[in-house]
Order: structure tokens, then sequence, then C-alpha cells
């Protein structure tokens, strides 16, 4: 959702936005192992509602040849640093042209923050409390060097604003011949397993009104365990909205589908996925009234990835990622460095 907001703010410079996705060569060159593969990436943001187009295999350093091959007036990027592997700003060539914009960065949430959490397994993220010194530990480890810490690399809290809900909304109504559609789960960690399901789903109608209830943090744990959900329920409500197939989300919708729920959104159809269904603290099948009403179906995504196999993908690389992060938080440290050298040399 990080992304996503990026990709928000980038749309709303313009009038059409083109998404370059690296390939998996070009990330495990300057970055590290990327947790999903290119395939799966190009699906992801495509599935962005702000996106309009994406630029499979773009070369990690942006120059104007590319903004050129897409018909670009400027590119954006958010205001936190990338660098090439020997250390150079990958964007200083459409910087000097004038042709780069930027836009800020979602406090709270980083690629490597969410990796974090996963390596862990803690509880800690769904807190805010301090007290959690494995937790701490961890941070200070994961992707912070001896010597300080980068401002862009590190562990810290989301803050959930009604502002950034209703930047992400659609804000659309159902219409008259709309099929209303609800589906409902964890989502956690949005992932292209989810995209192919509500993509599914989106196709069951002509004019389809996709509402998705996020059940709350507890609930999933009731029904996940171990350490579930990755993200929190305001981290989650943003990803969902983000997918383009998804109009509306019910944030803390109750684990089972009931007559007022339907009745309240009108709804038409109620779908699950492949996944089991886990029966409601007293045993009974959160899906009953629908299955009553003939209104449920099953729908299979196609799509084997689950939010356990990326946390799997995750531990097998930990120690690629964590040397990643340490990498990433030097460069970043000696562009800081530079940085504070310079402006001391102007005065």
């Amino acid at each position: 959702y990080g992304h996503s907001n990026q990709l928000r703010q980038a749309r709303a410079m313009g009038d059409y936005l083109i998404v370059g996705v690296h390939t998996d060569e070009e990330i495990a060159k300057h970055k590290g192992p990327p947790v999903f593969t290119q395939e799966e990436r190009y699906k992801m943001v495509q599935a962005i509602k702000w996106v309009d187009e994406i630029a499979p295999g773009a070369p990690y350093v942006t120059t104007l040849e590319t903004l050129d091959k897409y018909s670009c007036d400027f590119c954006v990027h958010g205001d936190d640093i990338t660098l090439t592997i020997d250390g150079k700003d990958t964007y200083e060539e459409v910087k000097t042209a004038g042709r780069y914009r930027e836009c800020k960065r979602t406090q709270g949430v980083s690629t490597t923050d969410l990796v974090g959490r996963m390596l862990l397994m803690t509880k800690a993220h769904h807190s805010n409390i301090d007290e959690d010194l494995d937790y701490r530990k961890h941070t200070d480890n994961f992707g912070k060097g001896p010597k300080g810490h980068s401002p862009w690399t590190g562990v810290s809290q989301f803050l959930q604003t009604s502002q950034k809900i209703i930047q992400f909304a659609s804000g659309k109504e159902p219409q008259p011949g709309d099929t209303i559609i609800y589906v409902a789960g964890a989502f956690d960690l949005f992932h292209v397993g989810h995209v192919d399901f509500l993509e599914k789903v989106h196709r069951l109608a002509e004019k389809p009104y996709i509402i998705a209830g996020l059940h709350f943090d507890q609930e999933v744990n009731r029904y996940k365990g171990k350490n579930y959900p990755i993200m929190n329920i305001h981290e989650r409500t943003l990803s969902v909205l983000a997918c383009r197939y998804v109009s509306e989300v019910v944030i803390g919708a109750p684990y089972a589908v009931t007559a007022d729920l339907l009745d309240h959104f009108r709804v038409t159809l109620v779908c699950h996925g492949m996944t089991e269904v886990v029966p409601d603290k007293d045993g009974s099948d959160p899906y009953e009234e629908p299955r009553r009403r003939g209104i449920f179906q099953l729908v299979d995504s196609g799509s084997n990835l689950t939010t356990d196999l990326i946390v799997q993908r995750i531990i097998k690389n930990r120690l690629e990622f964590e040397a990643r992060n340490q990498k990433k938080e030097a460069k970043e440290l000696a562009v800081l460095e530079a940085m504070r050298r310079l402006e001391e040399e102007k005065h």
C-alpha cells in the first residue's frame, strides 16, 4: 500500500500513468533477491487502480531514452533515494533534464519493515508497545548498521487517517443494475493470489460491485494462528482499496456473513476462494446464511500463492535479505554523509 500510495500521487500529477517494473535479474543485481517473481509483480502493479499501463522489464536506471520510448513527459519517484550498485543516483539524467517529479514516501511502511515482521513472526507489530525487547533487538539488526540509521530503512509504525482512506476509496455508490458481490477474509500481505481471486469474482457479472469484508486483527489471529496477520487492519484496508476490482471495504467485518449484513448491502452473491473455511467461535459455518439463500459460490483463483507461502519465501532467503538491508542502509548512510558534506561546503 506504500507503493500504491506512490502510484496514486504520481497519477494525480498527470493524465496517464505508465509504471516501469524491473526484471528479477535487475533487482537481484542492484538490491537483492525479489520476494515476488517478475510475472507476479507485473500482474500486481497492473491491478492497482491508478495504473494505466505497465512497462515490463524497465531498466533500473531511468534514462531520457526510456521516457521518450513511452512518450512520457516526466517521471516520478518517492522522496527516498535509489542508487545503482556503484552508488550513483538512478535518476540523475532525468533530473538534469528537468523531467523528474517527486512524491512523498508513505510514512510507517517499507518492504524492509514487512520483511522484518515476517522474519520475526512476532506480535509486537500488532500494538504500539516498545517493551518487546526481542522485536527491538531485531529491528536493530534488521537493516540498521552499527553506525546510526538511515531514515529510509527501518521499522516504524503506520498511522492511519481518515484522509488516507478517502484518498484510496473509490467513493462510488452501487448503481441500479449492479451485481453486488460480497467477499470476506484477511487479505493479509495483499498479493497476486488475492488479485487473481478478485479478478475472477469481478468477471462473474456484467456490472460487478465488489465489497470486501476485512476481519479485525484478533479475528484473523483466531483462525490463522501464529503471528497473523502480518499487516494490521489499517494497512490491509488500504491494500485492498487500491485494487481496481474492489469498490468498497467493510473495515472489521463480522466473521459470520449474517442476514443483517446481506440485507444492509443488498448483496446478490457471496464468494469465497478455495481455501478452507474455518468455523466460527461457536463451531457454526460462517457462510450458513448465504448458502441458505442460494447465493454462495466458491471461486477458484487458479493461483496457489498464499500469505503462508510468501512468508516461507522470505524465511528461505532470510540471510540474503538481512545482508541486502544492511548493504542498502550502508549506501543510504554514505549518501546522507555526502549530502551533509555538500551542505557544509556551501556554508
